[in-house]
């Protein structure tokens, strides 16, 4: 473009405004009405529609994790233990699987879930036994089997 006068050259925004506008539109497209052509009612629209999506991807992290938590609660509830006795005993066993591969597990891989479950039993087993006491304990510290003899 050839400006002849300078106030005509300073009032022109240039290219720049162009593809700011585009961009923004791009993103209306998909809405209804004048939402979609109507820049002035885009921005509004497409600022929103921005803030939901924000809060989208935090709200499908929370609905996965329960998903994974009502997975692993079902498959460990058939092995007989529940889920918070369940995880933490894993945890406790230096298990270091997240909640979504051990419900993948639960899921596709039903024998080695199992092992899982067995190795939390253990954990807890082992844990009784040190809760009572296994009478072996250094001099000078009583336990329920020490009282019980």
């Amino acid at each position: 473009m050839v400006f002849l006068t300078l106030s005509r050259w300073i009032r022109n925004r240039g290219p720049d405004r162009y593809w700011k506008v585009q961009e923004l539109l791009k993103h209306a497209r998909h809405f209804r009405g004048r939402k979609n052509r109507c820049y002035s009612l885009a921005v509004r629209t497409v600022r929103r529609a921005f803030v939901y999506a924000t809060k989208g991807r935090k709200l499908k992290k929370r609905n996965f994790r329960t998903l994974w938590i009502a997975r692993i609660a079902a498959a460990s509830r058939e092995h007989g233990m529940k889920y918070p006795v369940f995880m933490s005993n894993l945890t406790k066993s230096s298990v270091q699987l997240n909640r979504r591969v051990i419900s993948e597990l639960a899921i596709t891989e039903p024998r080695t879930f199992l092992s899982l479950a067995k190795l939390a039993r253990a954990r807890q087993q082992e844990g009784f036994a040190a809760a009572l006491g296994d009478g072996k304990e250094p001099a000078g510290i009583f336990s329920r089997v020490v009282l019980q003899q």
